[in-house]
């Protein structure tokens, strides 16, 4: 019950991410607001990480535990939000949230061929489920006068391309994610650590089981925040001319920090600490609710026309990631 509830409290917090996020990445652009949004984080981890392991780096990590959570922040961070920035920008937050509903068979898949999780039958069934439900929402048969033209999108297909990536690279980057925070553990107990007890004369006390879901998701900052800053180099005066604009924005950077906050500190550690407590498959079936919790601060923040067709649609595709994982 344990993961199950803080699964729950990630979906609430990835909701609040999604909507400043939305505002922010339009506003500075998905580049420049995942490099802030990084920064952010990894002085936020750094400093949580200082009070409750005594630095502010990741203590007791061996090379297995870097490896894999290294590269599960290349394809959760730099891949993974990237697209869901870009698809917030042609789609916005309430349809790129509906395309995160891919995470959950994109991780069973990930944890079946990596970890040996174990996929039951139904399996197919919920992933047929959860496409049906994202067809039902952005697929139409009338242009926008209401005239038939035959099933078509009704969404930008760039939108809907980067946005589809982003949910394969939150549930390949969850399962990666696990993996790393297993070998982590091992070389905390290698260290003749418990993982019950708090390392000594640190500021805060806080059992090393709790404290090490900080660690883990401050290495996968590290290549996020050297990966986006990379790749807005590669534009040269055009890429430091965006971050700079974008800093200068007051109301896009208050954005960047609470992004933050919900997101990459909160969120995404809360998201490793479930995956402890629960299977992947699980976690990935509560976060899921986060395209119906959207759906009506979308609706109130932003004006959007939301349709009993979309709402359904939402609902029948969370109900598609939970029969993935019965």
């Amino acid at each position: 019950m344990t993961g199950e509830l803080i699964s729950l409290f990630v979906a609430f917090s990835w909701t609040a991410t999604a909507l400043f996020a939305e505002v922010g990445s339009r506003r500075m652009g998905s580049l420049p607001f995942n490099a802030v949004r990084m920064t952010m984080s990894t002085v936020l981890l750094a400093f949580t990480l200082w009070l409750v392991m005594g630095a502010p780096y990741p203590r007791f990590a061996n090379g297995a535990a870097w490896g894999w959570l290294l590269l599960s922040g290349l394809v959760g961070y730099v891949i993974g939000d990237y697209c869901l920035m870009q698809g917030y920008i042609h789609i916005g937050a309430r349809f790129g949230q509906l395309f995160m509903t891919l995470s959950a068979p994109a991780a069973a898949i990930t944890a079946r061929l990596l970890i040996g999780e174990r996929m039951h039958p139904t399996a197919v069934l919920g992933m047929a489920v959860t496409l049906g439900g994202i067809a039902m929402s952005v697929l139409a048969r009338e242009d926008g006068e209401g005239r038939s033209r035959g099933v078509r999108l009704k969404l930008p297909a760039k939108g809907v391309f980067y946005a589809a990536m982003a949910g394969v690279g939150q549930g390949v980057g969850l399962v990666l994610s696990k993996t790393g925070l297993l070998h982590y553990e091992e070389s905390v107990m290698a260290a003749s650590l418990s993982l019950q007890y708090a390392p000594q004369g640190v500021l805060v006390p806080l059992p090393l089981k709790y404290s090490i879901p900080f660690a883990a998701t401050l290495i996968r900052s590290y290549i996020g925040i050297a990966g986006f800053y990379i790749s807005l180099a590669l534009f040269g005066r055009q890429g430091l001319r965006q971050l700079g604009s974008a800093v200068r924005d007051r109301k896009a950077m208050w954005c960047a920090l609470w992004s933050t906050l919900f997101g990459p500190f909160i969120g995404v550690s809360a998201s490793l600490l479930a995956t402890l407590y629960t299977n992947a498959g699980v976690a990935q079936t509560i976060f899921a609710l986060t395209p119906v919790l959207i759906i009506a601060p979308s609706a109130l923040l932003f004006h959007q026309k939301v349709t009993v067709r979309e709402v359904v649609g939402a609902v029948i595709s969370v109900v598609g990631v939970s029969l993935f994982f019965l």
